[in-house]
């Protein structure tokens, strides 16, 4: 804020606070007077007090402290996505669809597709396994601590580049079985990401085992839902998410900068934390169904096979910010308690 904008904001303050004490002196001087000279004080009062409010700045009031509005939507908003998909699942599961669903054909899969759609969720339970062995052991070392908590921008840039890039070298290699390059840099991928989430570890471990049962709960629901649903229904999905991703990234990127004190930074921090909740799970539900089509009609022999590391990559990193947000929000409502 510039020298000049400062000084106008505090010239508002000021005649505000002027303009309040001002119909407060008069009010109690009218009401002195009598029955009707109270009354039209009090009018006067609110009308200067409505006119006070009226004049602040649209700056003012995006940085005003801020309430509970923000965080009551975000809160509407996940329970609202909770009870739909709560919904989908009694109706998709309880096979109420008339059309069927990837459970269904799976009883006609080839042996091909069966494995490839074991080894994708193989591949996931070991990212997810790699990702909290590797946070547990990288909260032991002071060094990589001390780093992932400075909050400066070398390891902020520093932390997202390794994770870009060793997700950009896992993709980039040619999927073989057993033991390779690509399941090596897989390992490495994973463990990078348990080690720039380390410090969520000091949310403690009762707490982080709530957010991790609370997760496998939501994202075994939504991949009922999505294996148990048409299997184009949620693949039409893929336009709405990428803009939700724009918009829940910028929130992200303003977070940071704006602290959640104020309106505006807890606006942009709630749709970060409950916009990317309900986001994730719409992209836990597209990804899964991607996965299935992929794993029925990509060629059995071709120049290429199927990549089941790849095709993991897409659901453990929906998991990972599910869970990361859940976890974030149980922090917050444990706060609040103490």
């Amino acid at each position: 804020m510039s020298i000049l904008s400062k000084a106008l904001s505090g010239q508002r303050l000021i005649q505000s606070g002027i303009s309040v004490r001002t119909c407060i002196r008069n009010g109690k001087s009218l009401y002195e007077s009598g029955q009707q000279q109270r009354s039209l004080g009090n009018n006067y009062r609110s009308a200067l007090t409505r006119r006070a409010a009226k004049g602040r700045t649209f700056k003012e009031t995006i940085m005003a402290p801020a309430g509970e509005t923000a965080f009551n939507i975000g809160k509407a908003s996940v329970a609202g996505a909770s009870a739909l998909g709560l919904g989908a699942l009694c109706y998709y599961g309880l096979g109420m669809s008339s059309q069927l669903g990837a459970v269904d054909r799976s009883l006609v899969w080839p042996d091909y597709v069966k494995e490839r759609v074991r080894s994708t969720y193989m591949y996931f339970g070991g990212s997810i396994a790699l990702t909290a062995a590797s946070a547990a052991a990288f909260f032991r070392s002071r060094m990589v601590m001390n780093f992932m908590l400075s909050n400066t921008w070398v390891s902020m840039l520093g932390s997202l580049a390794l994770m870009i890039g060793t997700g950009m070298i896992v993709r980039s290699l040619p999927y073989e079985e057993g033991l390779g390059k690509k399941q090596l840099a897989w390992i490495l991928h994973s463990s990078t990401i348990g080690a720039v989430f380390a410090p969520l570890t000091l949310l403690g471990g009762p707490l982080l085992l709530r957010a991790a049962c609370y997760t496998a709960g939501v994202v075994g629901g939504l991949t009922t839902v999505a294996v148990c649903a048409p299997n184009e229904k949620f693949l039409t999905m893929g336009g709405p998410l990428a803009i939700g991703l724009g918009v829940v990234f910028a929130a992200s990127l303003g977070s940071m900068f704006l602290p959640p004190t104020t309106a505006l930074g807890a606006g942009l921090y709630s749709l970060s934390l409950y916009g990317g909740l309900v986001l994730f799970s719409g992209f836990l539900l597209y990804d899964t169904q991607r996965i299935i089509r992929a794993a029925e009609t990509y060629p059995n022999y071709g120049l290429t096979r199927f990549d089941p590391v790849n095709a993991s990559i897409s659901i453990y990193l929906d998991t990972i910010n599910i869970f990361i947000r859940i976890a974030t929000i149980l922090a917050g409502q444990g706060n609040r308690r103490k």
